[in-house]
């Protein structure tokens, strides 16, 4: 096998860590998009939280899963704060935020329940 060929084939495969961050912008925008929506709040910005490769079992060699990357991202504005997970698969179409919402309200207003 010449010189050439060995170093395509080397240099061809990314490591796990170099996938997680190249679909990491992604994840960020889909948890983003969905956190304005919810929360009613176009200024809301996002930050991810813990990023990782999820590990699929291999059933049949012949027809393995798809590697994914999972993200929490954590969505903030309007006094409100939420997290999302993020499931992004490798050669796919995008990411989805899967799962209800996780709100916080922020805001120093008392609850009716406080007030009595």
């Amino acid at each position: 096998m010449s010189t050439g060929v060995i170093a395509v084939l080397f240099c061809g495969c990314q490591s796990q860590q170099q996938m997680v961050d190249e679909m990491q912008a992604d994840a960020t925008q889909v948890a983003k998009q969905r956190g304005k929506f919810e929360l009613n709040c176009p200024t809301a910005t996002a930050e991810v939280l813990s990023k990782e490769m999820i590990q699929s079992e291999v059933v049949n060699p012949r027809w393995a899963p798809p590697q994914r990357a999972q993200y929490t991202v954590g969505i903030a504005g309007c006094d409100k704060r939420a997290t999302y997970l993020v499931v992004c698969a490798e050669g796919g179409t995008g990411c989805v935020a899967a799962g209800a919402q996780n709100v916080i309200q922020t805001s120093s207003t008392p609850s009716p329940s406080t007030t009595k």
